[in-house]
C-alpha cells in the first residue's frame, strides 16, 4: 500500500508539473522581433519597436479604446495570456537577420516572429522561419516577390512596391488631366539591394506599359558617399518625373547634391524609404519642401480614422514623444493582425497560427491606415491593402492623392532650389 501510495504521489507530482509547464505557455505569448536598431536607418527601426510596444500595451492591458483588445487585459482566445517581445537588431544585414532568426526559433522558443523592414533581410529570416514552421508576419517590406517564393508561413500586409507603383503612375496620368499639363519621360533612380533594384524594375515596366519614355535607369550603392555622376546624368537628360527609391542616408546625400548642382526635376515622386523616415523633414528642412512619396499612412488621415490619433497619444509614450509616421504606423497595423490570428487560434502553436493567418478578414474600420481591410491571398500577400501619396509642403506632409483623400492641392512643378532659399 505504501509503494503505491508513493508511485501515486509521483504519477500526481509528475502531472502537475506537465500541467504547469503547459499552462505557463498560454499565459505567454512569445513574439520575435526582427528591426534595424543601429545604423543609418536607426530612427525607423526604434520608432517601429515602439510602435509594436504600443500594441503590446493594448493587448495586455485594459485601455480606454474601442478597437479590438483595448479592453481587458491580455488574449481572450487564450484565456487572458499576454503578449512578450523578444527584440533583435539585424542592423539592415541580410546574414545577421538570418542568424537573429535562428537564434530567436531555437533558443528563445518563439512562437512566431515578426519584421524586417528591409527587404532583404526580411528575405533571408523568413525563409528560416518556414523551414522551421514558424509564422513569419510582415509589415512594411515592399519587395513584390517577397510573397512569390512559395513560403507556407509568410504573410505580408503592406502593399508592395507592384501596387505603389501602381498609385504613383495613377497620380501622373489623373494629374496631367487636373492641370492639364502633359508628362512624357520619367528618369528611375535606385539603390542595389533587393529592395531598390525590384523597385526600379517594377518601375521601368509600368512607365513602358504606360507609354513613357525612360530617359534613365541608374543603380548605386546605398553606401555610396558621392552621387555627383548619377544627378549629372539626371540632369542632363531632364525627364518630367524622377522616381527614386533610396534609404534614409542615400536619400539625404541625392537632395544634397541636387541643389549643389541645381537639378531640379518638375515631379519628384519617391518610393518611400528615407524620404518617409522620421527624421527627413527635421533634417532636410526646406529642401524638403515638394517632394512627393507613397505611402499607407499620414497623420492628416486623423479626420477620418477615429483610433488614429488616440493610438498616437499612446504612441508617443512608448516614442518619448515622437508622433507616428509611416513605417510604425504600419507595423502597428500588421502587429494586431499577428495578434488577431493568435487570438483566434486560442493557441501558441505555430500551426494553428498559421492557419488562422490565411482565414484573416479584418474590416477597415478595425485599422489606423487607410487599407479596405486586411486578408490574404493564397501566397500570403494582403489583397485589401491600399497606399496614398503625400507631399512635403511647409514642413509637414500632405495627403494629395487619391484626391478624395486629399488635405491639400498638389504643387506642380515642386519648388526648384532657388525658391526654397
Amino acid at each position: 500500500m505504501k509503494k503505491k501510495l508513493i508511485c501515486f504521489v509521483a504519477a500526481f507530482s509528475l502531472s502537475f508539473n506537465s500541467f504547469a509547464v503547459s499552462q505557463q505557455k498560454v499565459n505567454e505569448v512569445v513574439i520575435g522581433v526582427l528591426h534595424p536598431l543601429t545604423g543609418p536607418v536607426a530612427q525607423i527601426g526604434l520608432d517601429s519597436i515602439a510602435a509594436l510596444k504600443t500594441a503590446v500595451e493594448i493587448v495586455n492591458e485594459d485601455v480606454n479604446l474601442d478597437m479590438p483588445f483595448a479592453k481587458g487585459k491580455g488574449l481572450p482566445g487564450l484565456k487572458g495570456a499576454k503578449i512578450r517581445l523578444v527584440i533583435a537588431d539585424h542592423q539592415g544585414k541580410p546574414e545577421i537577420g538570418q542568424g537573429e532568426a535562428e537564434r530567436l526559433i531555437n533558443n528563445e522558443k518563439v512562437h512566431a516572429l515578426f519584421g524586417a523592414y528591409f527587404s532583404a533581410v526580411t528575405a533571408t529570416s523568413s525563409l528560416v522561419a518556414d523551414r522551421a514552421g514558424i509564422p513569419y508576419v510582415n509589415g512594411a517590406s515592399t519587395a513584390p516577390n517577397l510573397t512569390d517564393r512559395g513560403l507556407k508561413y509568410f504573410f505580408r500586409v503592406t502593399p508592395h512596391d507592384g501596387e505603389f507603383t501602381q498609385v504613383m503612375y495613377d497620380f501622373m496620368s489623373d494629374l496631367q488631366k487636373k492641370k492639364n499639363i502633359k508628362l512624357s519621360t520619367v528618369s528611375i533612380l535606385h539603390e542595389d539591394s533587393l529592395w531598390g533594384t525590384d523597385s526600379g524594375t517594377t518601375q521601368e515596366k509600368f512607365a513602358k506599359d504606360k507609354g513613357y519614355k525612360v530617359a534613365d535607369k541608374i543603380a548605386y550603392n546605398a553606401k555610396a558617399t558621392s552621387l555627383t555622376s548619377e544627378v549629372q546624368k539626371l540632369k542632363a537628360s531632364n525627364a518630367d518625373v524622377l522616381l527614386p527609391s533610396s534609404y534614409t542616408s542615400d536619400a539625404f546625400l541625392f537632395l544634397k547634391t541636387a541643389k549643389e548642382l541645381d537639378y531640379n526635376p518638375k515631379l519628384l515622386l519617391a518610393q518611400n524609404a528615407g524620404y518617409t523616415d522620421p527624421s527627413f523633414i527635421s533634417t532636410m528642412g526646406k529642401d524638403a519642401e515638394g517632394v512627393i512619396t507613397r505611402s499607407p499612412f499620414n497623420a492628416d488621415l486623423a479626420k477620418k480614422i477615429p483610433n488614429l490619433a488616440k493610438v498616437n497619444e499612446l504612441f508617443k509614450k512608448h516614442s518619448g514623444g515622437r508622433d507616428l509616421s509611416d513605417v510604425p504606423a504600419r507595423e502597428f497595423t500588421a502587429f494586431m493582425v499577428l495578434v488577431d490570428a493568435i487570438n483566434r487560434a486560442g493557441s501558441t502553436d505555430p500551426e494553428k497560427i498559421r492557419v488562422a493567418l490565411t482565414q484573416t478578414n479584418i474590416p477597415a474600420k478595425n485599422l489606423i491606415i487607410p487599407y479596405k481591410g486586411v486578408k490574404f491571398s493564397a501566397n500570403g500577400h494582403n489583397e485589401l491593402q491600399r497606399g496614398i501619396l503625400m507631399q512635403v509642403q511647409n514642413g509637414q506632409y500632405c495627403t494629395i492623392y487619391p484626391f478624395e483623400f486629399a488635405a491639400c492641392e498638389v504643387k506642380y512643378p515642386m519648388p526648384t532650389w532657388a525658391q526654397k532659399k
